[in-house]
């Protein structure tokens, strides 16, 4: 999930107030107009005095948006990577469960994670097909990702979180993996203290 608030934006003649939402490769504005501008599209940016000031190829908007703007900058100029958003840390230890394209497994050894089928801390689930999710009912005591299709019939999201409930899990965040892959993250149920 991104980041949202509540400000004013003046894009070319119009100034409304409405909600912006940073999200990790564009910036979405509703109000009175709406605004979509993907980072890629952004030639120019600057924040100071409140302002978030962005040049894109379809013109430029002022973001009156208080003390947020420079933060707002910095990530845009740096968005978070893939493994950023999954939560690996370096050293970690992950376990891989189905089939993972090589670019994501070089990704994870640049990162200084360490492959593990004992005892990981995080585990990713590749599924094609949604008699794969059987697998969640094995996945332990750690959190895990469940990499699927997106926007295909043959395993919807709902699928995928009727799989991991059933299996005891709690989904608790969704983010894009890749252009055609969606990630969504399940956390073992907390067991009652006695």
């Amino acid at each position: 999930m991104g980041q949202e608030i509540k400000c004013r934006v003046d894009f070319g003649k119009e100034s409304s107030r409405g909600k912006a939402l940073l999200e990790t490769s564009e910036l979405i504005f509703r109000g009175d107009f709406r605004l979509k501008i993907p980072f890629q599209s952004i030639t120019g940016l600057a924040a100071s005095d409140g302002k978030l000031s962005i040049q894109f190829t379809g013109g430029s908007a002022i973001l009156h948006l208080g003390d947020a703007a420079g933060k707002w900058a910095a990530r845009i100029r740096n968005p978070p990577s893939r493994l950023d958003k999954l939560g690996v840390k370096p050293g970690m230890k992950v376990r891989l469960i189905g089939r993972h394209a090589e670019d994501f497994r070089r990704e994870l050894a640049g990162r200084g994670a360490i492959l593990s089928r004992s005892k990981p801390e995080l585990i990713f689930l590749s599924i094609e097909e949604k008699d794969e999710l059987v697998e969640l009912a094995y996945v332990g005591d750690a959190p895990a990702w469940v990499i699927y299709p997106k926007g295909v019939e043959r395993v919807t999201q709902n699928e995928v979180i009727s799989a991991g409930r059933a299996a005891g899990l709690i989904d608790t965040k969704v983010c894009a993996f890749s252009a055609t892959h969606t990630a969504l993250r399940f956390k073992p149920r907390t067991k009652p203290q006695r």
